[in-house]
């Protein structure tokens, strides 16, 4: 899950920044978005996001500090959206990905947006599924997946080389692992990079398997297919 973090001691900037943000990533299936009021707030749960926007005219601690101690504890993106142009060196000085004035240029918001997501998206990508399947916890290397199907009560993960199957509903994998899969039957997860070919009733995958694909579900998946392929 993609995790955003928004700070300004202004509620209306923030209620607007958390706005702008759910209008742009209305397509994308997997994110969070938490608006703070102070550096303080934020700081008790920094390890939880993966970018943060931040005002720097803050009243009980600077953005410019909040910055440090974030870059204390974490590497994620940093952007701050400020009404004050005097600290755009301070921002080099803990890697801010970007440096926004306000009153806030939609376009050039969204296009920093694009940019913060994109540099999250490989690390994202990489983390590994965690499961728990015959009294062992396992890492399951996404792209190790082909795809996912539903079995009762249970998952079996398709690996190619063997299959897992762990206690599970469908619904929550379908959450944890994001845009790079895609639901194309109640029954199938398919790992978009793992398609070589479809039609309106099934998908061929690249290791010669087929798996069924809704009617339903075609239009939907050739959009979100050709947007995985637009961004690879």
């Amino acid at each position: 899950m993609l995790q955003i973090a928004v700070c300004d001691d202004e509620k209306s900037m923030g209620d607007y920044l958390e706005q702008l943000i759910e209008q742009r990533l209305a397509d994308e299936k997997d994110y969070r978005v938490c608006v703070f009021s102070s550096g303080a707030d934020l700081l008790k749960s920094v390890s939880d996001f993966d970018i943060f926007f931040l005002d720097i005219d803050l009243k009980d601690m600077s953005g410019i500090e909040t910055a440090r101690r974030i870059r204390q504890q974490s590497g994620a993106v940093i952007i701050f959206v400020t009404a004050l142009k005097e600290y755009v060196f301070d921002a080099f000085d803990v890697q801010a990905f970007q440096y926004l004035l306000k009153p806030i240029n939609k376009e050039k918001f969204f296009q920093v947006l694009d940019g913060a997501v994109a540099e999250c998206r490989p690390a994202k990508l990489s983390e590994p599924l965690v499961i728990k399947t015959r009294g062992i916890y396992r890492n399951i290397p996404r792209e190790h997946i082909l795809y996912a199907e539903n079995e009762a009560r249970k998952v079996v993960l398709h690996l190619g080389d063997e299959q897992v199957s762990y206690y599970a509903k469908m619904s929550e994998l379908e959450q944890t692992l994001g845009d790079q899969f895609f639901r194309c039957h109640r029954g199938y997860l398919v790992n978009l990079d793992a398609v070589k070919g479809y039609d309106t009733g099934s998908i061929q995958l690249k290791n010669g398997e087929t798996i069924l694909m809704a009617k339903q579900k075609y239009s939907i998946f050739v959009d979100a297919y050709m947007e995985f392929l637009r961004r690879k």
